[in-house]
């Protein structure tokens, strides 16, 4: 009997032995696992700068445009006469103005030509005075019939003769007086020398290039355009320069459109004027853009849109993660110091990020610095596994 019941008192132990251990096994199959043992998802923090609001703006489309800046007033003085350069004294640099004596030619030949002419013309002078008198004395005596009709007639061609010559002897001495007139070289206009191009006791011919004068109180863009683009161009439109040794933006503005193609190119010369700003000097290179279209439209950053898939797109912000969205473009120009372009297929009011965000990948869930990102959501992400 008491063998019995030991035995009935160690199955039951057993029972209960086994018992707990499956309740324990099965406890610990159904526990979660440790909190460090689950994988947290990647929050990216957004600065304020990797962030752009889509918004409606006044974009101003355009064509590129480059070229050299030219003084809309300059002069080239040459020589009139050929000679000996003397009192050449300015320099590249040098301000003069309209009328200022620049140089002279040596006038000894000129002066000389013009006190033979003069003699010339003294001579015809008296040839005419002969002639007067022999017309004189025939007419009188034809009127009392000592000589013929015919001597009379003589008499006169002299007469016309000498007075024709006289006139060309006077035609001759003003030619003379004006080649010596010819040999002072004055600035037609004010404006400084930008290049001397003969030297004093150098002797030049005739058109001989001594020194040319620009006027910087007045510059221009001349820039030409292909066909296709002036078309859009009128008068009065403005363009946005960079200028060489220049930091700052120039506006200049469109003053006058060539009627005709270059024969060569095909290109049309068009001419801004540029507001004469210290430092600017003829030949100075610009570029930049010329506003031909102006339009309120939604437009993003260009370095916003994204090509490296078959359809352009943007990393939109959606419910604090990156959606990759598809977008179509349109013009571009410049707006807020940077290269915009116009886009449909996108909500005006959409949060975006720019090329200094960097290529996010899709659904990557990010956060703005400064506001608190969502605590929960690694969690969510880890009970959807």
């Amino acid at each position: 009997m008491k063998t019995s019941t030991k035995w009935i008192i160690g199955a039951i132990a057993l029972l209960l032995i086994a018992g707990g251990a499956a309740r324990m096994l099965a406890k610990r199959q159904a526990a979660p696992a440790p909190a460090a043992a689950i994988t947290a998802e990647p929050v990216i923090e957004l600065a304020a700068g990797d962030v752009f609001t889509v918004q409606s703006i006044e974009l101003s489309q355009g064509v590129p445009i480059s070229g050299s800046l030219k003084a809309v007033n300059s002069a080239v003085i040459k020589a009139r006469v050929a000679g000996e350069i003397q009192g050449l004294t300015v320099r590249e640099g040098d301000a003069v103005k309209a009328g200022q004596i620049i140089a002279r030619v040596d006038s000894s030949e000129y002066a000389a030509r013009v006190r033979q002419a003069q003699e010339t013309a003294d001579a015809a002078k008296a040839q005419i005075d002969i002639a007067q008198r022999s017309f004189d004395n025939n007419k009188a005596l034809v009127d009392q019939g000592f000589i013929s009709r015919t001597a009379l007639d003589t008499s006169l061609a002299s007469l016309q003769s000498a007075q024709a010559n006289h006139k060309a002897a006077l035609a001759a001495l003003d030619v003379s007086k004006k080649s010596v007139q010819d040999t002072v070289l004055t600035s037609p206009i004010n404006g400084i020398i930008a290049q001397r191009l003969a030297q004093p006791g150098e002797r030049v011919g005739i058109d001989a290039r001594v020194v040319e004068i620009v006027d910087l109180s007045r510059l221009e863009l001349e820039a030409p355009l292909a066909a296709s683009d002036s078309v859009q161009v009128r008068i009065g439109q403005t363009a946005r320069l960079k200028l060489e040794g220049r930091l700052e933006e120039t506006i200049a503005k469109v003053s006058r459109i060539n009627p005709s193609a270059s024969a060569s190119s095909r290109s049309v010369l068009v001419y801004l004027s540029v507001e004469p700003l210290p430092g600017l000097r003829q030949g100075l290179f610009a570029q930049g853009t010329l506003d031909t279209v102006k339009e309120t439209v939604l437009a993003v950053p260009l370095s916003a849109v994204r090509t490296d898939k078959p359809q352009p797109y943007v990393q939109i912000i959606q419910n604090g993660r990156i959606v990759h969205q598809t977008v179509e473009m349109g013009g571009r120009g410049e707006a807020q110091g940077m290269t915009m372009v116009a886009i449909k297929n996108i909500a005006a009011g959409a949060m975006i990020t720019p090329a200094s965000a960097g290529n996010l990948r899709e659904n990557t869930q990010v956060w703005l610095a400064g506001s608190k990102p969502a605590a929960s959501a690694p969690a969510k992400a880890a009970s959807g596994s």
